[in-house]
């Protein structure tokens, strides 16, 4: 991430993730992080919390995964960027929140243990997988920059 928007945090699910589709089929989850920051009091010598709440968005199949795999109470971590969205009310309200988009959710292996599976590869078209079909040249397809990634 070249312009310095950029926001990693670890806590846990406040809510399993909610899974929709836009108009177009594209994928989109959402869901809350509760982050807790602890530190010991100088001069109380008492230990004090703090929690701070984030909404987090998942896209394509990152949000197809994060609704498959988690749920309340997860410890995960979530690294991508801070985007600030605004809308209107009925009464004509404006509002705005920042949120979380995310562009990597894992699960923490700090208190717990996760079992991987492999999603089966797709084309761009989202229809089953392809057989050894590779990029030429230096653009991926559909513009996605990770599509030809490896996941492990």
């Amino acid at each position: 991430m070249s312009n310095g928007n950029h926001v990693s945090i670890v806590g846990n699910l406040t809510r399993d993730p909610e899974l929709r589709f836009t108009p177009s089929g594209q994928a989109t989850a959402t869901f809350g992080v509760a982050v807790n920051r602890r530190w010991q009091n100088r001069q109380t010598n008492e230990w004090e919390e703090a929690t701070s709440f984030f909404d987090v968005v998942c896209w394509a199949q990152l949000a197809e995964n994060a609704a498959q795999s988690l749920t309340k109470g997860t410890r995960v971590l979530v690294s991508g960027r801070l985007d600030q969205r605004s809308w209107e009310t009925p009464d004509k309200e404006r509002r705005s929140k920042i949120e979380i988009t995310a562009d990597e959710v894992a699960p923490s292996l700090r208190y717990a243990t996760v079992a991987i599976s492999k999603n089966e590869r797709r084309s761009p078209d989202g229809a089953g997988s392809y057989g050894g079909s590779r990029t030429v040249g230096n653009e991926p397809p559909g513009g996605d920059p990770y599509y030809d990634e490896e996941p492990f």
